[in-house]
């Protein structure tokens, strides 16, 4: 498959059905993932403490389990919480865990600061979804519709695992897949290098710029005083452009775009930006996100 033409993925059948604890299986990302995995053969558990989440789980027509009894023999424990509440989360789970368990995280910022609780005979793992390509060829409204994935627009996802275990990693795989469906490709990396994609390269920068972008419409359209369904059209339009010319190399930039994009770089951008992907920044970003001082305090 051309990485650059992301398609629509084959049909992945999994043959062997896991035992598999969702924690948090109310919150924005635990509905999401339950609600695939309600789908699979898979045997899964549902753990909640908010009582609004409670309810949005029983809404859904699925059953509460405790979470002493929903992780005590589970294959994999899928930590669908926000990344302050991991430490402690993991501080009370990880001990009850059966021996070859394995603990996924759905981000790696916890993982990579050494903020979980681990044991030797648990396996950590982590996966993130990399989100529905923008040039990925859909072919339904429903796909298009589907920007976050996990619905209907099929999507990569990002994976790590501390283990050599080949049987350890097809239960990751898999659960990944469930998770995250429909999925194209799961890339495996190390759990340091997911953190330099995330938040590093996808957040940092990616997101960082989407923002910028939203900032200059609204300085053309408030201050400017350009009408805004103008400078809408022409911002998407030209993103798309800006986007499959810089990534792809689509068409080349015209002489006297490369000039104005000069003047912007020079005007926006600091001559030491990549310094973002250096091991220490990576920490200094971290901490900032994880609020690690007020922890240690």
């Amino acid at each position: 498959m051309d990485p650059h033409h992301p398609r629509i993925p084959q049909e992945h059948t999994v043959t062997e059905s896991y035992k598999i604890a969702v924690v948090g299986a109310g919150g924005k990302m635990g509905m999401r993932v339950s609600d695939n995995l309600v789908t699979t053969a898979h045997e899964v558990r549902y753990v909640e403490n908010s009582p609004a989440g409670q309810q949005r789980t029983i809404d859904a027509g699925r059953e509460l389990t405790d979470a002493t009894v929903a992780v005590a023999d589970a294959d994999i424990v899928v930590l669908a919480v926000p990344d302050l509440a991991l430490g402690p989360v993991t501080a009370d789970l990880v001990p009850q865990l059966k021996a070859g368990a394995i603990v996924l995280t759905l981000d790696p910022a916890a993982a990579y600061a050494g903020l979980l609780t681990t044991r030797d005979d648990v396996i950590q793992a982590v996966a993130h979804p990399c989100h529905p390509s923008i040039f990925l060829q859909r072919e339904t409204p429903e796909q298009w519709a589907d920007t976050f994935g996990g619905i209907a627009a099929p999507q990569d996802a990002i994976a790590a695992i501390e283990s050599g275990d080949e049987a350890k990693k097809a239960i990751v795989e898999a659960t990944v897949r469930a998770i995250y469906a429909p999925v194209i490709d799961v890339h495996w990396v190390t759990i340091k290098q997911l953190a330099q994609l995330e938040p590093t390269l996808v957040e940092t920068v990616a997101c960082m710029i989407g923002s910028l972008l939203n900032e200059a419409l609204s300085e053309a359209v408030d201050t400017m005083g350009v009408p805004e369904a103008a400078a809408r059209s022409i911002l998407y339009g030209h993103t798309q452009v800006a986007l499959a010319n810089g990534l792809r190399g689509d068409n080349p930039f015209s002489d006297a775009c490369l000039i104005a994009m000069d003047y912007g770089r020079e005007s926006i951008i600091k001559e030491d930006w990549k310094k973002v992907f250096r091991d220490d920044e990576l920490d200094k970003n971290l901490a900032r996100m994880l609020h690690l001082d007020e922890i240690k305090r």
